[in-house]
């Protein structure tokens, strides 16, 4: 019987790409940490952009109140807060979720985040709790806050599965599709999803047009908690999704779920139900904070 790789092959993973960036003496600096500083300072110069044009914040309907919008200093404090969140939360989880006998075998290797080993949903609830912080030092409301993290984290997410395909790690389950990659650290030669690259276009640029949207056509900004609640539902989704093609984890699964759906379905629910909260609220008007270098409030409002 004759299969579609016969007729079409399959992709080689390209022999030029490396996990490692470069190199200066014993110093190597890696693509996968790149990614995270990248998309972290990405991340706040698109939050500090939207802050500035106040049409995203006017609400076109009744309100109940006023809050105020950050400002670049409030955004940086977050965006530092995020990152220890995203290595503190992330590091763990991984350890929690999915290697949990590193606790007793070895619980010295629990620091060495520069091994490998991080968790989305683990770094999610570590960003949950710095943006807690960010919104109790800065006397905000949490969604307020959250949605700034929300419209942002698609480019972070992006780039960080984009070097889990350069890393050859994270890699999806054996087919025939005509683009089908072969990973050399597979401990197979036959073809596989490139899942990483499915993530980084739905988790990254589609998840990331669906908030612009929001935020540009339809002033989801003005209700507080929507774009949240829609980045929860949509990660959840997208990554439900995914693991039907992803290798599951070399560790025992919840049954038909694998970890990766497990722990994505709880999104979903969350996400949803703090979609329609949000929704049901009446939108509030924007206040804006001033800047500490400046007396003037710096807004666009066309």
């Amino acid at each position: 019987m004759i299969t579609l790789i016969d007729l079409f092959g399959a992709i080689i993973f390209p022999s030029w790409l490396s996990e490692d960036a470069f190199s200066i003496g014993p110093l190597t600096l890696k693509w996968y940490g790149i990614a995270y500083v990248v998309g972290l300072f990405g991340a706040y110069m698109y939050a500090a952009r939207v802050a500035e044009v106040g049409k995203y914040w006017l609400p076109s309907g009744s309100t109940r109140g006023s809050l105020i919008v950050p400002n670049r200093e409030d955004l940086s404090d977050l965006m530092f807060y995020a990152f220890i969140g995203i290595l503190v939360g992330g590091r763990l989880g991984y350890i929690l979720f999915y290697s949990t006998d590193t606790i007793w075998n070895a619980p010295q290797d629990i620091i060495k985040v520069w091994q490998g080993g991080m968790s989305f949903h683990g770094g999610f609830l570590g960003v949950c709790a710095a943006i807690g912080y960010a919104a109790w030092r800065k006397k905000t409301t949490y969604m307020r806050v959250a949605d700034f993290a929300a419209i942002s984290a698609p480019i972070g997410l992006g780039l960080v599965r984009v070097t889990n395909f350069i890393n050859q790690e994270l890699y999806g389950r054996p087919t025939e599709v005509a683009w089908g990659v072969i990973f050399p650290k597979a401990p197979d030669s036959l073809p596989r999803h490139p899942s990483q690259l499915y993530e980084a276009f739905l988790e990254g640029l589609i998840l990331w047009l669906i908030l612009r949207i929001m935020t540009t056509r339809f002033k989801a900004l003005s209700k507080p908690g929507l774009v949240t609640g829609a980045f929860v539902l949509g990660y959840g989704i997208f990554r439900f999704g995914v693991e039907f093609v992803r290798t599951p984890d070399n560790i025992p699964q919840f049954g038909m779920l694998t970890r990766g759906m497990a722990y994505s379905l709880p999104m979903v629910v969350v996400g949803l139900v703090v979609v329609i909260w949000a929704a049901r609220r009446e939108a509030v008007k924007p206040t804006y904070a001033k800047s500490a270098s400046t007396d003037d409030d710096v807004v666009e409002t066309a």
